[in-house]
């Protein structure tokens, strides 16, 4: 008799060790030729038998059922044909063998299904499969339980988000650090998206141009969206704060959710065009939208009225940008006052240095508290001095803490960076303002006015405004002309 061999792993793990494939062969080519087979054809492949799709062996079953003649048909064991007692494929064979068309033989196991095969047989043949599917839902219901416990712990079970990575810590064993360099890209797409300077496809041609990273839109969309950049892990529809440091704060995260939904509500065709303006402007007197349109080559911003006529004045983008940037004419500091304000803030920054070190050590000190009690936590529940519910809401309470402590120190080290920097990086954009405003591409621009201007309203040609801290205070000192030495 003609025969067809099986061989089948659930992983390829399990083909790259060189193992299993050819152990299962060599058992079925031994036991062919103690039985006499003639090999007409040698499958080996890797694919789960525990669920419904299994392209690889519909190709086998598809190769056994053109056979015009009775062949057999070898498996190492049976649940090398299938973990699954509702397996349609297992049926067909059956049959099949039951009709004297195919024999079955399971090698390892010592089973032939044929057509003589007997009442106890069949019984044997149904307890295999049976046994079959139990071992694959033993080793599920353990990797979920061993899953829950990793949530429980704050361990994140599978690859993480872009921005993090896995680096090996023992020879078996990974762990989720920080990448440097993506998690300063998510950062800062979550910056420049805040500002709503940027439809979607803007802020993919900015990440590319800044840092030669070419996202999709979709990858582009989920990175958006993606809670685990601030301490939260997504499984299973569940949410669960994870342990690992955070890129963003969910302050930002939720911003830049209401820039997504404000986005969602425009009309599509008007989201990506080049207007200044769109947007940024208000009506000074019903307090509607003023729009853009495109007329013989220039671009007109009109209120749209839709409350009812009140004779709203066209007016052309040039104007608005000539009055705007006047403002920004106005922000420049004599650099007398300039050096003397950045070296007061240098004073001022050792001070905070100092608090800030203090503060650090606290934190850092806390942490190694809660870590040390964690640890004692651990052994009260193998000697069995707790129950398994005081360890699980005592370990949830100190891990909520050191959540918190992480946080904490993030912000002090973006504090540590930004409280100097910032307040210097600020005078020093005031006095270039004017000259970025005028060189910058549109969604610069758009950045640079909110960062400056707020409530911006267009009443009778004239826009009005109210300006952001700091940069009211100087404005109104140029307005005054208070610069004066002394």
């Amino acid at each position: 008799m003609k025969s067809i061999y099986v061989a089948r792993v659930s992983d390829p793990s399990q083909v790259d060790a060189g193992n299993s494939l050819p152990a299962q062969m060599a058992r079925m080519e031994k036991y062919g030729q103690n039985k006499g087979f003639e090999i007409l054809k040698k499958f080996s492949y890797d694919e789960s038998a525990y669920k419904t799709k299994r392209n690889d062996f519909d190709n086998i079953l598809d190769f056994i059922l053109e056979q015009k003649e009775k062949v057999a048909v070898c498996f190492d064991k049976v649940d090398r044909l299938s973990r699954n007692v509702f397996d349609k494929r297992v049926a067909i064979l059956y049959e099949r063998a039951l009709k004297d068309e195919v024999e079955l033989h399971f090698v390892s196991d010592g089973q032939v299904i044929n057509s003589q095969l007997s009442a106890v047989e069949k019984f044997n043949f149904s307890i295999s499969l049976g046994l079959a599917k139990y071992y694959s839902d033993a080793i599920s219901d353990n990797v979920k339980r061993a899953q829950e416990q990793m949530l429980r712990m704050g361990t994140y079970p599978a690859r993480p988000s872009y921005g993090y990575k896995r680096e090996p810590i023992s020879k078996d064993k990974t762990e989720i650090v920080v990448d440097d360099f993506a998690s300063k890209v998510v950062h800062k797409a979550y910056e420049w998206y805040a500002t709503s300077s940027f439809s979607m496809e803007l802020l993919r041609q900015k990440i590319k141009s800044e840092y030669g990273v070419d996202w999709s839109k979709g990858m582009t969309d989920k990175i958006l969206k993606d809670h685990f950049y601030y301490g939260v892990m997504t499984w299973n529809k569940k949410q669960y704060k994870h342990k690992y440091p955070p890129i963003i704060t969910k302050e930002l995260f939720n911003q830049v959710q209401q820039v997504k939904a404000s986005f969602n509500k425009k009309p599509f065709k008007y989201a990506g065009k080049p207007y200044i303006y769109r947007g940024l402007l208000r009506c000074g007197h019903c307090g509607l939208a003023v729009t853009p349109e495109k007329h013989k080559g220039h671009v007109y911003y009109h209120c749209t009225q839709y409350n009812g006529k009140h004779g709203a004045d066209w007016l052309r983008e040039e104007t608005i940008t000539e009055q705007i940037g006047d403002v920004f004419k106005r922000l420049q500091i004599p650099d007398w006052v300039l050096e003397k304000v950045v070296g007061n803030l240098s004073n001022l920054h050792q001070d905070k240095m100092d608090f800030h070190n203090k503060q650090l050590d606290k934190l850092n000190d806390d942490n190694k508290t809660l870590t040390k009690m964690m640890d004692n936590l651990y052994l009260d529940k193998l000697k069995g001095r707790i129950t398994d519910d005081e360890y699980d809401k005592f370990f949830q309470s100190f891990h909520e803490q050191k959540a918190d402590i992480a946080t904490r120190l993030g912000m002090l080290q973006e504090a540590e960076d930004n409280y100097y920097i910032t307040a210097k990086y600020l005078l020093e954009l005031a006095n270039r303002a004017y000259e970025l405003f005028k060189s910058s591409e549109v969604e610069e621009r758009r950045q640079l006015i909110k960062l400056v201007l707020s409530n911006l309203r267009v009443e009778d040609k004239i826009v009005r405004y109210d300006a952001i801290k700091p940069f009211d205070t100087i404005l109104n000192y140029a307005e005054r002309q208070a610069w004066l030495p002394g």
